[in-house]
């Protein structure tokens, strides 16, 4: 896809009212593009916006991700206002610390409908639209943790790793039409990810699991020190939708990169050593 360079592009953002996602709107906005911006609360959007940002192309929408027909509204609304669709960023998402044990079937439900459910939603709507036109940029913000699992973060990961697997598929089914996709897996960015209003936590919980519940309270105090600055890795995303061609995913952060180097050696390690045993249940050669 050759970014419009004739034009301002049309972007179709999730989950925006705080965190990248709110960071990603304000630049967009003041490159002089459009975007349709879905949250929970287009109240608490424009007030973090402020004055300073003009808002006339930015159309803020609520939606509820996993309502198939009201996404679908959604994005006609927002061709139907912009005229046409060239980015579709897929953001919204929470986090989620507890045991395995510890994980209700309600909140597994609550995090694979945003993660999983609300994407799909999203991408059916959108992809008539990009294959049609041959071209736009489809960009699906994972987590660092969508290729790496750590405990205490296992319906998180779930979420994730189900994206980046839906991702690559697609990357593949749609290149044909020239639709471009890129995973974008942040490290800890200093948003408000780790706060008690936006990290979830388990309705019940054991004994059994003391480091987990230390692992909360080290992560509710990293709070305001995270590496990552969410001005710079929406400047990166959107830098990567500019230039086009690219990796498939895109690593923001250092600790994100430290991550990514530990699972491919160990993933090499883990390859190596059943090299030898891993044909013993293949019918023998004719």
């Amino acid at each position: 896809m050759s970014f419009p360079a004739d034009r301002p592009a049309t972007w179709f953002v999730t989950g925006t009212s705080r965190g990248l996602g709110l960071e990603l709107v304000r630049r967009i906005l003041e490159r002089g593009d459009q975007v349709a911006a879905t949250t929970r609360s287009p109240e608490r959007l424009l007030a973090a916006l402020g004055d300073g940002i003009e808002t006339s192309r930015l159309l803020p929408l609520t939606v509820d991700l996993r309502d198939d027909e009201a996404v679908r509204r959604a994005v006609r609304e927002t061709t139907g206002r912009f005229g046409g669709l060239d980015v579709v960023v897929n953001n919204a998402g929470y986090g989620f610390l507890a045991a395995v044990e510890e994980t209700g079937d309600r909140e597994v439900r609550d995090m694979l409908d945003v993660q999983v459910v609300g994407v799909w939603n999203v991408l059916r709507a959108a992809l008539p639209i990009l294959r049609e036109q041959r071209g736009g940029h489809i960009v699906n913000v994972s987590s660092i943790l969508g290729l790496t699992a750590v405990p205490g973060w296992a319906l998180y990961c779930a979420g994730k790793f189900a994206l980046e697997g839906l991702s690559e598929a697609l990357a593949a089914e749609v290149a044909e039409f020239g639709v471009e996709v890129t995973i974008v897996e942040p490290g800890y960015f200093r948003t408000d990810f780790l706060t008690t209003d936006s990290l979830v936590l388990p309705a019940e919980t054991t004994a059994h699991y003391p480091a987990i519940r230390e692992m909360i309270l080290d992560h509710l105090k990293l709070q305001g020190s995270q590496l990552g600055d969410p001005v710079m890795g929406a400047r990166a995303i959107i830098g990567r939708v500019l230039a086009g061609e690219g990796p498939l995913r895109q690593l923001l952060g250092s600790d994100a990169h430290s991550y990514a180097v530990a699972k491919v050696e160990a993933l090499r390690a883990n390859v190596e050593a059943t090299a030898l045993s891993a044909p013993a249940t293949d019918f023998p050669a004719a």
